[in-house]
């Protein structure tokens, strides 16, 4: 069963979704952080994915206080991302309370590759999650307003073999828009990383789409601008937990 993995952007510590990563395009949701996690935890899921928007643009993590909030108030295992450029940021966070730290731009920039390994080193790499967010073939950098010359294939590969096994890569084409996922795109990434925990973001409208990325070898899905819509309802999530 695909695991699923609620997404919660986070702007001036209010809920947020962007559609195509556009700062300018952006909805605010009305209720707190720490209310949207709870109810999460409540329906029974047990992961949180947890962007810090602010951080992601800025290039420093401007909401770690939500991160603490949220894993003081709940048990989810939050994986943290946005504005992560250091082993500093990468330390704050985890010591914070993520389970897991996203590393986008660190990773996928040449010159921060090397610098990326030795997080790797030093923490651990079952204590990150490669964000790869691909934009007309490319990895997007810098909260998707850079795109870098790496290939989506290039970077996860380069880095399983120093033993990353989660994954999220991110259709950018298709975030925030509601337009459906492509499975096509996710299992050629399958294919040549069979060994990776691959984490499936961008454009899921409905939960009949699990389906199919199950088929194609995807491990979990992120759930965001769905859910915020009503698209995809708590009810949903508990029916397909209960299978």
């Amino acid at each position: 069963m695909i695991e699923l993995i609620p997404a919660m952007d986070i702007m001036d510590g209010k809920v947020v979704r962007l559609k195509k990563g556009l700062f300018n395009e952006k909805t605010i949701y009305d209720d707190s952080p720490l209310e949207y996690a709870r109810s999460f935890e409540n329906a029974g899921l047990k992961r949180l994915h947890l962007v810090d928007l602010d951080g992601a643009k800025s290039g420093k993590p401007q909401n770690l206080s939500v991160l603490e909030e949220l894993a003081s108030n709940t048990s989810l295992y939050i994986d943290f991302g946005g504005g992560i450029r250091d082993i500093s940021d990468a330390d704050k966070a985890l010591k914070t309370g993520a389970a897991y730290v996203n590393a986008g731009t660190a990773a996928a920039t040449f010159q921060e590759a090397g610098i990326f390994q030795t997080w790797l080193n030093e923490y651990g790499p079952e204590k990150f999650i490669l964000a790869a967010d691909v934009k007309n073939g490319k990895v997007a950098t810098s909260g998707w307003q850079m795109e870098s010359t790496m290939d989506a294939d290039r970077l996860i590969s380069g880095y399983s073999t120093m033993g990353l096994r989660q994954v999220m890569v991110t259709d950018t084409s298709k975030d925030g828009t509601l337009t459906g996922m492509n499975p096509k795109f996710y299992e050629k990434i399958k294919v040549n990383n069979p060994a990776i925990y691959l984490i499936a973001s961008g454009g899921l409208k409905s939960l009949d789409e699990v389906k199919p990325l199950e088929h194609v070898g995807v491990d979990a899905v992120i759930i965001g601008k769905a859910f915020y819509e009503g698209k995809i309802t708590f009810k949903d999530i508990k029916k397909y937990l209960n299978g």
